[in-house]
């Protein structure tokens, strides 16, 4: 289909380590879109010591390739996240 954006990318059950987005311009942002069944994961942006409440329907806009960022273990449910 159709879309403004130039990549996706479809994560499930996955911790994702603290990186850096290596795409994109560094005055782009990136959507994160949170989905799953009761999870009570974390979105951490180690560059602003931000812990940020991930819970399904969570969709956030960073600078993923200024921002370093991750999510770490979550203790229950199910995760799917769209970026």
């Amino acid at each position: 289909w159709p879309s403004i954006f130039s990549g996706l990318e479809v994560i499930s059950n996955r911790m994702t380590l603290s990186h850096r987005d290596p795409g994109g311009a560094p005055s782009h942002y990136d959507m994160l879109v949170s989905l799953g069944i009761e999870h009570d994961a974390i979105l951490s942006i180690e560059d602003l010591e931000a812990e940020l409440v991930y819970s399904p329907g969570t969709m956030t806009y960073i600078a993923g390739r200024v921002l370093q960022h991750s999510v770490h273990h979550w203790n229950t449910g199910e995760r799917y996240v769209i970026a």
